[in-house]
């Protein structure tokens, strides 16, 4: 089972997981919280959200896009954007056009080859909650997401600017 790393007002932490991400091959284990493919959720998704005894979550793969989500994103509790690689960013794009364009309030999680020194750019596209593949504490997650103390261009994190930092 993967660790989870949650991010709470800037603070990292190990959080339970409550969510089993469901293969498209297996059965929908009768309770508890799943997380589905995309096609899958498609596909069920109308009946596990209707039935309120569980949450739901989908995983998107970075050719696949959120767009699809949107009729349903205020009755899904997480997004689980999946990284195949540490160097394909289609998920960064993901995470910003679900909280800026469309103003997902749910869970944003990267799952896959999620690194430590991804963290910051993470943070500030709206990602909230990481399962790292390089055995990463919530201590370093925290390092690393606080790294750098200027940014030079907005995010979904909406922290200021250094000319606005400057100006002010």
């Amino acid at each position: 089972m993967p660790k989870l790393i949650e991010l709470v007002e800037g603070q990292a932490r190990w959080a339970d997981d409550a969510f089993v991400l469901v293969a498209d091959e297996d059965a929908i284990p009768e309770s508890g919280d799943v997380i589905l493919s995309l096609a899958r959720f498609e596909a069920e998704g109308d009946a596990l959200l209707s039935s309120n005894s569980r949450r739901v979550g989908v995983r998107i793969e970075p050719d696949q896009e959120v767009e699809a989500l949107a009729y349903d994103l205020p009755r899904i509790a997480v997004v689980a954007l999946a990284f195949p690689k540490y160097r394909d960013g289609r998920a960064y794009t993901s995470a910003r056009l679900l909280r800026e364009r469309f103003g997902y309030q749910g869970q944003i999680r990267a799952v896959g080859d999620v690194l430590r020194e991804q963290a910051g750019f993470m943070v500030r596209c709206g990602f909230d909650a990481f399962e790292p593949a390089d055995g990463a504490t919530p201590e370093a997650w925290s390092q690393a997401a606080q790294r750098f103390r200027h940014v030079y261009q907005r995010a979904a994190d909406a922290r200021a600017v250094a000319f606005e930092e400057r100006a002010s």
